[in-house]
């Protein structure tokens, strides 16, 4: 569970046990509890199992593959796989390969739909570069988190030059959202448009000892 869950239904709680205070009965208090579980559902944090091996790209988020695509960067050609997650998402996001963070870019922005293929690039996101380290080496893949229609709040729990493991939990979004995953070209998606994958378990792309981005 993250924190935020209990925050959020513990004032809601609170809220119900006024209302039964002062109205001496449950009936307006439905709302609030009701509120506060959903809440609790909310912020759920499950276990995921982080498959092990070289090159492999996980999902850092739950829902469902909205695009794959080829894109130009300045860095040259690279594949884009985009992930929409719904208000009954987990929105816990997870680090897709384990290494050091040389970028961390909050960009200010917009909040269309997720759905929206615009909303790469005009909303709200904070945008992340890992380098590889470990059997992760030689990769560099960047993740944005997109807020969306319903997300206000972005939310990375790392700075620029730590180190993290594929998997790890490093941030969320809240009430619906988006991520996208950026990875080389010469990497061989796993996953397809309309395929549910799960944060930190699912491997989005696997990228070959050798090959280069």
């Amino acid at each position: 569970m993250v924190r935020d869950g209990y925050i959020y239904a513990l004032c809601l709680l609170a809220v119900g046990g006024l209302v039964v205070w002062f109205t001496h009965g449950w009936g307006w208090a439905v709302a609030p509890v009701l509120l506060a579980a959903f809440f609790l559902w909310f912020f759920r944090d499950p276990h995921r199992s982080i498959p092990g091996g070289e090159g492999l790209i996980v999902s850092p988020g739950d829902g469902h593959v909205t695009e794959t695509a080829t894109i130009a960067t300045p860095e040259g050609e690279r594949q884009r796989v985009s992930i929409f997650l719904s208000v009954f998402d987990v929105h816990v996001n997870r680090a897709p390969i384990g290494g050091v963070l040389s970028s961390v870019r909050y960009q200010n922005g917009r909040y269309l739909n997720a759905m929206n293929p615009s909303s790469a690039e005009r909303n709200e996101q904070n945008v992340v570069t890992v380098l590889g380290q470990g059997p992760d080496r030689g990769l560099e893949v960047t993740f944005k988190q997109i807020a969306g229609l319903l997300a206000r709040r972005i939310v990375f729990n790392f700075g620029e030059g730590q180190l993290v493991q594929r998997g790890q939990r490093v941030g969320l979004i809240k009430f619906g959202s988006r991520v996208d995953v950026v990875v080389p070209a010469g990497a061989a998606l796993q996953v397809k448009v309309g395929q549910r994958v799960k944060g930190g378990e699912t491997v989005l792309a696997v990228m070959q000892r050798g090959e280069h981005a």
